[in-house]
């Protein structure tokens, strides 16, 4: 069994598919977080098999695009004086901007300079795949 104690202050980031803590963690910056930071993988868990856990103790802004677009179904517990306060869990956003890029060379969003972001609207919820606003190219966060 592992024992890892509850977190005075700060986030909790639960029932993250298992494998995916380490892209995630990557991906929110984590490593730039002065305080500390816990991540497990592949814990024991009854509704998902395995499973990863990331612990942030300390308050941080967390980027909700990105969390959605990796652990679309992860359980986000905001913790203050060692007790959770608001525990909510992500979806995949509906649309997305300024995370993904265009996978079609000759889209005009590589290479028109003037469009620094541009929109990604859900298409395939299931296999994580949103579609260009220019070009309608599917692409994956992993992409």
């Amino acid at each position: 069994m592992i024992n890892v104690s509850k977190i005075k202050r700060g986030i909790v980031l639960d029932h993250i598919e298992a494998g995916t803590a380490q892209i995630l963690y990557k991906a929110l910056r984590l490593d730039e977080v002065q305080d500390t930071v816990v991540m497990m993988q592949n814990i024991d868990s009854s509704k998902m098999g395995k499973k990863d856990l990331i612990k942030i103790e300390t308050d941080y802004d967390l980027d909700f695009t990105v969390l959605g677009l990796i652990a679309p179904y992860t359980t986000v517990n905001f913790v203050r004086d060692g007790e959770r306060v608001k525990k909510f869990k992500m979806e995949m956003p509906e649309v997305v901007e300024g995370v993904l890029h265009c996978k079609n060379p000759r889209c005009i969003s590589n290479s028109e300079r003037s469009i620094k972001s541009h929109k990604f609207y859900l298409y395939n919820k299931d296999k994580k795949e949103y579609r260009c606003e220019y070009c309608d190219t599917v692409t994956t966060y992993e992409e």
